[in-house]
């Protein structure tokens, strides 16, 4: 069986049908939820296969019948390669698939899928703008989000109140919060011209507000403002440039999505340890021109220290390589990072 894909330059890849797979795994496959979460359902009773309560581990195919949380969950016939989209989130977007006060959500416009849906890999909040990655795969949206992993994020902060060498070495060093100790890997002195927003023409740095970008590995709750918070500043914007190797780059309106190209698949999924493999691709649903990129390819290998981040100056590469795709050389190991 063969699927389509939008760009005609790209290889067709062929799907694999679906025999039997473990629950979780077909599930996860199927964009229900990431292996945790499912595994979680089926403790507390949410699943059952065949009018029976489902177990972790079982076996299950096409054929089987599964409900979650009382609706039926439509299995796939056959695996549905590999997609995610690059969307810029605005500021006052909720990263939900529902919200009962009725707000804009980033699912709102998003490609229709055959099978199973876009999962939001991480999360960014309210008053957060930037990028966001959405993917058709949990198990890659599970990668993306361990710890174990250690992916990098980075950010575009514009702070409020007086930053000396020290408090920055601070921030570098670590500092305690209520739930734990946490630091930024990187924090340099940045430009708000380079983080491709079109929310708001008021970027320009003064006395008070100065633009930094940072850069951490972990994603516990706001973590980005309450480190900045806990020195007595405050953050007046905040902008998510890049995850991983797949920076946000330009040429992409807020509100809409891109789809990742072939090689920037390839090398977001070897950054989680996954094999190269044919995936789908193509342009997203509101895309309407290539990004620019302001960043350099990373390399191809699994190991996901190797794709540290170089703050972005506003200024393009010397070789402007395809976009999205991104490394910074000479960057040190840490922690993980912050939504």
């Amino acid at each position: 069986m063969l699927c389509l894909t939008r760009r005609r330059h790209l290889p067709t890849p062929r799907c694999t049908n679906v025999e039997t797979e473990r629950i979780q795994k077909l599930l996860a496959t199927a964009g229900v939820g990431s292996r945790r979460a499912i595994e979680t359902w089926i403790l507390e009773g949410r699943i059952s296969v065949n009018g029976k309560p489902a177990e972790i581990g079982q076996k299950i195919g096409p054929r089987d019948r599964v409900i979650v949380d009382g609706q039926p969950v439509r299995l796939p016939t056959h695996r549905e390669p590999t997609r995610v989209l690059l969307y810029k989130k605005r500021v006052g977007e909720l990263v939900t698939r529902d919200d009962p006060e009725g707000r804009r959500t980033v699912f709102r416009k998003l490609p229709k899928l055959e099978t199973g849906r876009w999962i939001a890999v991480g999360r960014l909040d309210i008053n957060t703008s930037g990028l966001l990655l959405l993917t058709n795969d949990g198990e890659l949206a599970r990668r993306l989000t361990h710890p174990s992993f250690q992916i990098s994020r980075e950010y575009a902060v514009r702070v409020l109140g007086e930053i000396d060498e020290a408090l920055l070495e601070r921030l570098r060093s670590g500092v305690e919060l209520d739930d734990g100790p946490a630091h930024f890997e990187r924090i340099v002195a940045g430009d708000g011209a380079g983080v491709g927003d079109d929310e708001d023409g008021n970027d320009s740095p003064t006395a008070a507000n100065r633009w930094f970008h940072v850069t951490l590995r972990e994603g516990r709750n706001r973590l980005v403002r309450r480190l900045i918070e806990s020195q007595g500043l405050q953050v007046s914007r905040l902008i998510r440039i890049a995850y991983g190797p797949i920076a946000l780059g330009g040429g992409i309106r807020s509100g809409t999505a891109r789809e990742l190209d072939r090689d920037e698949l390839n090398v977001l999924r070897e950054a989680v340890g996954f094999e190269t493999a044919p995936v789908a691709a193509g342009k997203g649903r509101g895309s309407r021109a290539k990004p620019k990129s302001s960043v350099n390819p990373a390399p191809a290998s699994a190991n996901p220290d190797k794709y540290t981040m170089r703050a972005k100056t506003g200024k393009p590469a010397v070789d402007r390589p395809r976009a999205g795709v991104s490394r910074r050389s000479g960057g040190r190991a840490s922690k993980k990072s912050d939504r």
